[in-house]
């Protein structure tokens, strides 16, 4: 069976997914002031409605967008909507694939970054966009009223202009490339968005994420940040981005959004019963394993670290209830595949070793 089949097999379960954790929506819904909590409550309810929508949408069977009839392999297809505050997706049809940039600076910040998603799939990874098979990259901006989250609903990415508290979700290019990235799980392993498996959906798409960071910034293992969302939180924050995988639970320590929650290794693993089984939380822990495996090895992560995760995402072996011991080894077993036994493969051990994941 190929791998192709395998990820069509795998991909039937698409879920929603928001680079915003609930947990911090919370409480901010909280918050004694309104011009805080009322969009945090919004965000809430549009959060919502569409987990409901997208459950709906997978029982009937939606089709993702098609590949356009003769459209040359290896190029993306691109078109980005304007939502106009509203809600109905996709919205108003705003940019196509080549069409020269517009006056919105939020249409075309989204249009790089699907273009430097697809950018470093394809020359990084030799992979056709997220499905391996062209699939067209499609886009939602200006979405809600003043709604203060960025999501991946199975079939396309949506962008809100954010609020009090956070900027447009369309300035940190990872985080565009941290949705496209669930797709690309969606496509290949299709982690169960609950427990472990699910913050190995979030680890994923922080890794990519981080990746397509360093790749548009030309930026060494050494010299990146290691932070996901950096410049998406306003001044009324103490807090430097949502989450760091060089130093998980570092990235605020706020009044209002309380302090960044993640461990960064399994003797502090949270169990909750919230946020998914703690999807978003402890995704820190793998994260911090590829972090560590990255700066270890020095040079362009999505080279070697880079190449091990997505062979491991891609490569047919993981079930949909992956643990992060399951991970971990077979991370380990496409190391050796790739590498044979030399510095990558006794890096990586190290590396699960020093977040406390055995590797068998």
């Amino acid at each position: 069976m190929t791998q192709c089949h395998i990820a069509a097999m795998k991909a039937t379960h698409p879920v929603f997914c928001t680079i915003v954790p609930p947990h911090v929506l919370d409480k901010l819904a909280q918050a004694d002031d309104p011009d805080l909590a009322g969009p945090a409550r919004r965000t809430l309810e549009a959060d919502a409605a569409q987990r409901t929508h997208r459950r709906l949408t997978t029982v009937l069977g939606a089709p993702a967008a098609a590949v356009p009839e003769g459209a040359a392999a290896g190029k993306p297809h691109r078109t980005l909507y304007d939502a106009q505050h509203g809600q109905r997706l996709p919205g108003v049809k705003v940019r196509g694939e080549g069409d020269e940039p517009g006056r919105d600076a939020t249409v075309n910040r989204a249009y790089a970054g699907l273009g430097a998603t697809f950018e470093l799939l394809l020359k990084g990874f030799e992979r056709d966009s997220i499905d391996g098979n062209g699939l067209p990259l499609v886009a939602s901006v200006h979405y809600g009223e003043n709604y203060g989250n960025a999501f991946w609903d199975g079939r396309q990415m949506v962008l809100g202009d954010g609020d009090e508290i956070f900027r447009d979700f369309t300035i940190p290019v990872d985080v565009i490339a941290h949705e496209l990235a669930h797709g690309l799980t969606q496509y290949t392993a299709n982690f169960t968005y609950f427990g472990q498996p699910g913050a190995l959906n979030e680890s994923v798409s922080d890794v990519f994420g981080s990746l397509v960071k360093q790749y548009v910034n030309d930026e060494t293992a050494d010299r990146a940040d290691w932070l996901i969302g950096a410049g998406l939180l306003t001044e009324r924050v103490t807090g430097v981005a949502l989450r760091s995988m060089k130093a998980p639970g570092t990235a605020y320590d706020d009044d209002v959004l309380g302090k960044d929650p993640q461990p960064a290794k399994m003797e502090d693993y949270v169990r909750t019963g919230r946020d998914n089984g703690g999807v978003h939380i402890n995704s820190g822990i793998p994260n911090h394993a590829f972090y560590l495996l990255a700066t270890d090895l020095g040079g362009r992560a999505w080279e070697r670290a880079g190449q091990i995760w997505y062979d491991t995402l891609t490569g047919g072996s993981l079930e949909v209830d992956a643990s992060f011991t399951d991970f971990a080894r077979a991370t380990v077993a496409a190391a050796r595949a790739r590498f044979g036994e030399g510095e990558e493969h006794e890096a990586l051990l190290k590396a699960w070793s020093l977040v406390g994941v055995p590797t068998g």
